[in-house]
Order: structure tokens, then C-alpha cells, then sequence
């Protein structure tokens, strides 16, 4: 579904958890998304995970081979690209911060079919449709974020993501915001909808527990190399990298506790 590489993104101007200047924030990574698989992609804040996420959706600028579906997207301008962004969204990080409390659930969640020409109706009907597959009431439509808890404002999130469609969903660390119990039935809700939809997951995280609910495979990235990868049951099981060994150390279990160290 999902190829790249080497990808690399180097920013004009320093960032924060660069080491040092001129450093890539991405460096010569490449990967392979497949069709209904979750490709789990850790590290610690300032690796680059988020940087590699948004050069493959192709917001942020980048060197490097990206396709989609066996397309070339590079060389695309923003008419050849637009169509396909319909079937590549992402889901951010904080559910506090990327929705507008100024528009309602309703507005959130159909602007995409708006910018897309979709008519009026059936902007209504998969507006409802996504609201009640991701668990939000039926009058969820009529209210605003602020009347949600944390945990339902990242259902409207994934619901804003899932209406239109898409065959590729970037999670950008989409738990980290979220206490444990709510870690658990938002990972419960993305099996559920990637198994109904054949959904191909890319997913961002520093909390490998949580990636091992999830994932299939996992890279591990560090100062924006992978440093490994792997299928996810070896790389738990038999990492082979210091780095690695130290994040499942550091890392807990989606109920609570803690994640087995290998040996």
C-alpha cells in the first residue's frame, strides 16, 4: 500500500530535539506499509517519527522515493495529489488541540467531504455512519469538543479520519494523551475498524506496550535512523539493538503492567 525510501527530511531552520545543525530529522529511512497491516514505528520524542509521518503524506518537504498503491507521489503537484489524500489520513496526537472548539462535531467530522464536493446528504449520512462506528452517541453531531472527555474527543478524531474513506491511516502517537483504560479501548476500536475495513495502520508511538497490542511489525527509529525492524513478535521478544532493549525496559502494559525485558 505503502512504500518509501531512503527518505529523508532535513529541516531549514534548527529544531528543538535536533543534536545538532544540519542534522536530519529523517535519515535514509525506508519502509513497506502492506494492505491490512499496522506498522508500528517507536522511539523516543525527537527520533523523527512524526517528521517520517508527515513527509509520506507528503505535508512537510522531503528527498526520497514515496508510493502509494504502486504510485509515485513525489512528483505529484497538488491537483494530482489532492484525490488521493482522500485515501491517506491521519489522526493526531492531542485531542484537545487538533479540533476546532469552534465548530460542532458535525462540522468537524464533514469538512473533508466538503473540500472533496460531496452533497449535502450524503456529507449527512457518513458523518452519522462514522460517528456510530467509533461509539459516539447519536446526538454527538449537534455538540462541540468541549462537552467530550479525552478519550471520546479522540473517537471524533478517527471518526473526522475514517469518513472519507481511506485505505491508509497514520496514528500519530493517538494514546499518548490518554490514561490507560482509554489506551486500551481506543486500541480495541482500531482492530474493530481495521478489520472491517481492511485498513492499513501506520502507527506512531514512544510507548512500546502499546505497539505491541497493535502492531504487526515495528521500527524502531533513533536521532532519525532505523535502527531495527522487524515483526513485532521477534522484535518483543528477541531485540537485538541496546537501544531497543532499553525502550521495552522502560516501557508498560496497556492494563497496567509491566512489559516483559527480554533476558
Amino acid at each position: 500500500m505503502l512504500e518509501a525510501g531512503p527518505l529523508s527530511v532535513q529541516y531549514r531552520r534548527q529544531r528543538l530535539f535536533q543534536r545538532a545543525p544540519g542534522q536530519r530529522a529523517v535519515d535514509a529511512v525506508e519502509l513497506r506499509l502492506h494492505e491490512g497491516e499496522t506498522l508500528g514505528v517507536v522511539g523516543e520524542s525527537g527520533c523523527g517519527k512524526t517528521s517520517l509521518a508527515l513527509a509520506l503524506l507528503r505535508l512537510i518537504a522531503s528527498e526520497g522515493r514515496i508510493a502509494y498503491a504502486g504510485r509515485e507521489l513525489q512528483g505529484l503537484r497538488s491537483r494530482a495529489l489532492r484525490p488521493l489524500r482522500k485515501e491517506l489520513q491521519i489522526v493526531f496526537q492531542d485531542p484537545f488541540g487538533s479540533l476546532s472548539p469552534r465548530l460542532s462535531v458535525q462540522q468537524i467530522v464533514e469538512e473533508g467531504l466538503r473540500v472533496h464536493g460531496l452533497a449535502a446528504g450524503e456529507r449527512q449520512r457518513r458523518v452519522a455512519r462514522a460517528l456510530a462506528e467509533v461509539g459516539l452517541p447519536e446526538d454527538a453531531g449537534q455538540r462541540y469538543p468541549h462537552e467530550f472527555s479525552g478519550g471520546q474527543r479522540q473517537r471524533i478524531a478517527v471518526a473526522r479520519a475514517l469518513v472519507l474513506e481511506p485505505r491508509v491511516l497514520v496514528l500519530d502517537e493517538p494514546t499518548s494523551a490518554l490514561d490507560r483504560t482509554i489506551q486500551a479501548q481506543i486500541v480495541a476500536l482500531l482492530r474493530t475498524l481495521q478489520d472491517r475495513h481492511r485498513l492499513s495502520y501506520l502507527f506512531i508511538s514512544h510507548d512500546l506496550a502499546v505497539v505491541r497490542a497493535l502492531a504487526h511489525r515495528v521500527i524502531v527509529m533513533r536521532n532519525g535512523r532505523a535502527v531495527e525492524a522487524g515483526p513485532a513478535e521477534r522484535i518483543f521478544a528477541r531485540p537485538s539493538e541496546p537501544y531497543t532493549i532499553e525502550l521495552l525496559r522502560a516501557a508498560f502494559d496497556p492494563t497496567g503492567g509491566a512489559a516483559r525485558a527480554p533476558a
